[in-house]
C-alpha cells in the first residue's frame, strides 16, 4: 500500500438532458469542468493510533470527523469519534464522507481479506478532501480584495482559498462538488487499499475504473437517500460524456443501511453485474470553443423543481412524451452538430480557424449574411450557427415545459441574461444546466486567439454580467477540462495542495 494516494475528479455541467437524463430512454449531455475535487490519503503514523481515520477538509471552519474501524471477518463497522470542538458536535457529521468510508473499506474487506485491511490500517489513516476555489461561491474573496467580479479578478484568488465559514453555511455553485468529492475519496481509497490497480485506472473505460464508477454511485445514492440519473458521478469518473442513466434497480438491494453487511457488495457493483446498464458515449467540445460558466446568486430548490416536473409529467402523459420528444431531439441535434464541427476542424483546421475569426466579431444573426467567404468557410459558419440554433431550440423547449408544469426552469431573468450574452458577437448559445432554476447560465464562445479582434467575446460577455442588474451574475474560472474524469495526481504537482493539506 502507498504512503500517499491523491485523486482528484471533476465538477460537472449538465449542458442538454435536464430532467429527461432521468429516464433511461433518454441521454445527456454533460461537460466535465476544469474545477476539481482532491483526495489525500495517507497513512496517519503514529498521529492517531491503529484504525483511526481523520478526514479534514482545510477550506472551513471546524471541519475535521474521526472514524474508529471495527474489523471482524464478515464486516467492517466505522464509528464516529466525537470531537471536542463545541456544543454543536451532532450537526458537524458529514454522511457523505462516513458512508463512503464505510462502504468501500467492506468492499476493500471483500477483495483483501481481514488480515490485509488490518495491516493497511495499523498506521490510522490521515485523509484531506479539498475542491477548487469555483465549487464555491467566491463573491466575499473578491470583495475582501477590493476586485470586480471576473475571471482575471479569479485567478488572483490563492488556490483552494479558505472559505471562512462551515460546510453547511457555504455558498456552492451548482458544479457537483458532493459527487466530485464522493468520486475522488473513493477512488483514492480504492488505490490505496489496492483494490484497484492504479495502471487499470488509467484506463478509460476499464473494469477497475468502472468499479470505482459503480462504487461511487452506489455511495453517492445512499448518501442523498435514493437513486438520482447519476450523470454527476459518471462525469467525475469519466469525463464529457453523452449519458445514459442505469436502471435504478441495481442499486435496490444496497438502499436499505440496516441490511447492508448481509449483502455482498462486490456482487452486485462489480462491473461484471450486467444490470449496471448505463452506456457513457465520448464527448469533448470542438476546439476554439470555450464553455463559460457564472453563478447566479438567487438559488434554487432542484429536488422541489425535479418532482413538480415529474409530477406534471404523470399526470399530463400524452402532452408530456410530445414535448419530452421535441427536447430529446433537440438535445442529440445539438451533440450531432458539436460532433460535425470537430469532424470539420480535422478535415481542414486552417478554414475552421478562419470562419472561428470571422464569427468571433459578429452577432450570431450576422453569420450567414457575408457572400464574400470562401465555400469552406461558408460550409463552417453554417455548422456554427446550427450549433447556435439548437442551443436556441433547446431553450425554448425547456421553457415551454416550465411554463405548462409551472416550474422556473428558466426564468424571466435567467431569459433576459441569456438573450444578451447570445446577442454577444462571438457567442454561440447557452442554457440554464441541469435543473435550471436560479442557479447558473453556461455559454459556448469563441476562443480564437487573434489581436486583430478589438475585444474577445470573452470579453464582451464578461461586460454583460458586470452591468447585469436583474441578477448578481459571478463569473466561475472553469472551462471544459482537457484531463477527462477521475485521476491520479502527484501531491507536489498541483499549485497550492500540499500547502492546504498541510494547513493547520
Amino acid at each position: 500500500m502507498p504512503g500517499t494516494t491523491v485523486v482528484s475528479s471533476p465538477g460537472k455541467v449538465l449542458a442538454a438532458g435536464g430532467y429527461l437524463v432521468l429516464d433511461p430512454s433518454y441521454s445527456g449531455v454533460v461537460i466535465s469542468t476544469s474545477s476539481r475535487f482532491y483526495a489525500v490519503v495517507q497513512d496517519a503514523g503514529s498521529a492517531y493510533g491503529a484504525n483511526v481515520v481523520v478526514v479534514r477538509s482545510p477550506q472551513f471552519v471546524q471541519a475535521e470527523w474521526r472514524y474508529f474501524v471495527r474489523l471482524d471477518r464478515a464486516r467492517v463497522v466505522v464509528e464516529e469519534i466525537p470531537c471536542n470542538v463545541g456544543a454543536h458536535d451532532s450537526t458537524r457529521a458529514n454522511k457523505f464522507v462516513h458512508l463512503a468510508i464505510q462502504h468501500t473499506l467492506s468492499l476493500a474487506l471483500e477483495v483483501r481479506g481481514v488480515e490485509s485491511l488490518e495491516k493497511d490500517l495499523v498506521n490510522g489513516l490521515d485523509i484531506a478532501i479539498v475542491g477548487d476555489n469555483d465549487f464555491y461561491s467566491q463573491r466575499a474573496k473578491l470583495a475582501s480584495m477590493k476586485l470586480t467580479p471576473s475571471t482575471a479578478s479569479l485567478s488572483r484568488i490563492p488556490p483552494f482559498c479558505h472559505c471562512r465559514v462551515s460546510i453547511s453555511d457555504v455558498h456552492k455553485t451548482g458544479l457537483g462538488s458532493s459527487a466530485a468529492l464522493i468520486t475522488s475519496l473513493v477512488s483514492a481509497l480504492l488505490l490505496h487499499f489496492s483494490v484497484v490497480s492504479p495502471a487499470e485506472f488509467l484506463e478509460d473505460l476499464s473494469v477497475d475504473r468502472r468499479l470505482a464508477h459503480n462504487t461511487a454511485q452506489f455511495v453517492h445514492c445512499l448518501a442523498q437517500g435514493k437513486v438520482g440519473s447519476g450523470f454527476d458521478v459518471s462525469a467525475a469518473v469519466f469525463g464529457s460524456q453523452l449519458y445514459t442513466r442505469f436502471d435504478p434497480v441495481v442499486l435496490q438491494p444496497l438502499m436499505n443501511d440496516e441490511i447492508i453487511h448481509t449483502q455482498s457488495l462486490l456482487t452486485i457493483l462489480s462491473p461484471s453485474n450486467k444490470a449496471w446498464n448505463y452506456r457513457v458515449e465520448p464527448f469533448k467540445l470542438p476546439p476554439l470553443i470555450r464553455l463559460m460558466l457564472a453563478d447566479v446568486d438567487a438559488g434554487s430548490d432542484t429536488p422541489s423543481l425535479v418532482g413538480q416536473v415529474l409530477k406534471w409529467r404523470q399526470q399530463n402523459p400524452s402532452e408530456a412524451t410530445a414535448l419530452w420528444t421535441a427536447i430529446n431531439n433537440s438535445n442529440q441535434n445539438l451533440a450531432k452538430a458539436l460532433a460535425i464541427l470537430s469532424d470539420l476542424h480535422s478535415e481542414d483546421p486552417i478554414a475552421y480557424e478562419l470562419a472561428v475569426r470571422y464569427i468571433s466579431s459578429l452577432q450570431p444573426v450576422q453569420w450567414l449574411a457575408n457572400p464574400s467567404i470562401s465555400p469552406s468557410e461558408e460550409r463552417l459558419v453554417h455548422a456554427f450557427y446550427d450549433v447556435h440554433q439548437f442551443t436556441q431550440d433547446v431553450r425554448a423547449n425547456m421553457r415551454e415545459m416550465g411554463q405548462l408544469a409551472n416550474v422556473p426552469i428558466e426564468p424571466p431573468e435567467q431569459t433576459s441574461l441569456l438573450d444578451a450574452c447570445v446577442y454577444q458577437a462571438g457567442v454561440i448559445g447557452g442554457g440554464v444546466p441541469g435543473a435550471g432554476g436560479y442557479d447558473a447560465i453556461w455559454l459556448l464562445v469563441c476562443d480564437a486567439p487573434d489581436s486583430s479582434l478589438q475585444q474577445q467575446p470573452v470579453h464582451r460577455v464578461e461586460r454583460v454580467w458586470n452591468t447585469f442588474t436583474s441578477l448578481d451574475v459571478s463569473p466561475l474560472s472553469a472551462s471544459e477540462s482537457i484531463a477527462k474524469g477521475a485521476r491520479i495526481e502527484q501531491l507536489e504537482n498541483i499549485p497550492g495542495l500540499k500547502e492546504t493539506v498541510f494547513r493547520q
